[in-house]
């Protein structure tokens, strides 16, 4: 992981905060609400791939932790990325009635509301699978479409009886730049290819995942709803950072499709000085289609 990975993260926020199903936003925040409410103990939230922490913020913000105290886990395979939650989190407070102190545990808190967040540098699933049942809530947002599917089993196994899961932003499939160029279709065939070879890896990840969900045993599925990325200039010019994250896209279907198709297509060079012109001057959109998954498990 890089520096631009970890700007990347950033600069994508405020794509995944217009993409979020907010009704589903809703209901698991009552389920947290109806969790905290059960017992005396402090909820105890694990978030895995966690990456600088933007999620953790905008649950935060969005008053989906419930009034009280929170532990929160947040794991990231990588130690860097991890670790930049804490001055992320910090930047963000500083212009909210919100105080961040602390190194190991950090202490976030509100005026209603403390969270005490345990950063982990770890593998997700070998992490959950050592300790079982010991969450009421699970989170992975972005993750499931590299993630093996025995491996979504260790992750809920991470679950309290009656604990909920909520699987945002699992990529279903569909990656669409527009105006439209004759390469489009070729490019996303071998971008989704790319994805697929990885260990783990699938491009329709987020059926994949509804419908293995829907057969396990013990487990709900209690909503599901589209998370779409549309990421689109306006008055010609990109919101916050996002022309930031879709030049970060780009530069990502360059590497994909040029490690896939070498040798047996000779269009990506010129689909790609098109896209950049079309980005540097305010013209391009950019969508994917995703699904918002919560439910919970007995």
């Amino acid at each position: 992981m890089t520096a631009s990975f970890r700007r990347y993260l950033r600069a994508k926020r405020t794509v995944d905060d217009r993409a979020l199903d907010r009704r589903l936003v809703g209901t698991f925040r009552d389920r947290l609400a109806e969790r905290a409410e059960e017992g005396p103990e402090p909820l105890r939230v694990l978030e895995v791939g966690a990456g600088i922490g933007t999620m953790l913020a905008r649950l935060f913000e969005w008053d989906v932790l419930p009034a009280g105290e929170t532990r929160y886990t947040a794991v990231d395979i990588d130690a860097d990325t991890v670790a930049a939650a804490g001055p992320y989190l910090r930047e963000w407070a500083a212009d909210r009635p919100v105080s961040v102190g602390g190194d190991d545990p950090i202490r976030i808190e509100g005026p209603d509301r403390t969270v005490e967040l345990e950063t982990v540098a770890a593998e997700a699933v070998a992490y959950a699978g050592e300790r079982p049942g010991e969450f009421d809530a699970l989170v992975g947002a972005a993750l499931l479409d590299i993630v093996e599917s025995d491996g979504l089993d260790a992750l809920l196994d991470a679950l309290s009886a009656g604990g909920s899961y909520y699987f945002p932003i699992t990529f279903d499939g569909a990656t669409r730049f527009y105006p439209g160029h004759p390469a489009d279709r070729t490019i996303e065939r071998y971008y989704h290819e790319h994805m697929d070879r990885k260990p783990g890896g699938s491009s329709r990840a987020g059926g994949e995942v509804l419908d293995r969900l829907r057969r396990l045993d013990g487990v709900t599925v209690s909503a599901v709803a589209g998370s779409d990325w549309i990421v689109r200039p306006v008055e010609g010019a990109y919101p916050g950072e996002e022309a930031y994250m879709l030049g970060w896209i780009l530069d990502s279907v360059e590497t994909a499709v040029g490690e896939v198709a070498a040798g047996t297509f000779d269009g990506l060079d010129g689909w790609l000085s098109e896209r950049r012109k079309q980005l540097d001057a305010g013209e391009l959109l950019y969508l994917t289609h995703q699904l918002d998954i919560l439910g919970t498990v007995e």
